[in-house]
């Protein structure tokens, strides 16, 4: 077996034989994750799900590209080995399906050298009448693995968005000083945000010239 950077682009055969080799146990497996994340144990079954993936790489790909249920994959499954094993892993798709967003994390998390990638933001707002200022609550989450609770005000919080920006800034300087280049999909994701920023500081600016023209009682 390659390397971990090297395991989706092997052929869809050498990692099926690694998932059929311990098929009985990687089915208890899924059985226990899918417990723990009806119980609301999702932690869990991020960290059990890494510990899987450097542990069985081909059966834990085999797995992810399952549920991924890309035709492609079950395509060349088909052509390369049979149509009993791929339907053996159609099967894995309709069976463990709740748990297709956890593997596609981890999958990213192995291939592209991520961590906790955040997928989701919850939000809510409040008011604090004692310091006339709104609050914000608010807890990222990596698919259902919340990864921290935060509470503060509009102010508080854009200095975290302007912490944030700087350092996406600062990582595009250090690849133009080193001559990288950045993928064309990046790229074109990157003015993509760039553009969702920009409408939304708009809406911002709207509303703090609104607040300033507003009246406040000593």
């Amino acid at each position: 077996m390659s390397g971990r950077n090297d395991a989706p682009r092997e052929m869809p055969k050498a990692l099926v034989e690694d998932f059929l080799a311990q098929e009985a146990g990687t089915r208890a497996f899924l059985d226990e994750l899918q417990k723990l994340a009806a119980e609301g144990r999702h932690g869990e079954v991020r960290e059990r799900l890494r510990a899987f993936a450097d542990h069985s790489q081909g059966a834990f790909f085999t797995v992810a590209l399952s549920l991924g249920g890309t035709a492609q994959f079950f395509a060349d499954v088909e052509a390369q080995m049979d149509a009993e094993t791929g339907e053996k892993l159609r099967d894995l798709e309709a069976t463990y399906g709740t748990l297709a967003d956890e593997f596609s994390i981890v999958r990213t998390e192995q291939t592209q050298n991520r961590l906790n990638p955040v997928t989701s933001l919850s939000a809510s707002t409040e008011y604090e009448p004692e310091e006339s200022v709104p609050l914000i609550e608010f807890q990222p989450l990596s698919g259902d693995v919340p990864l921290y609770e935060g509470r503060e005000s509009p102010e508080e919080v854009l200095q975290i968005a302007h912490f944030l920006v700087q350092s996406t800034t600062e990582s595009l300087e250090h690849a133009l000083d080193g001559d990288r280049q950045v993928n064309t999909e990046e790229l074109s994701a990157l003015i993509d945000r760039r553009e969702d920023l920009e409408s939304e500081l708009s809406r911002l600016r709207d509303r703090i010239d609104e607040l300033r023209r507003t009246p406040v009682d000593d």
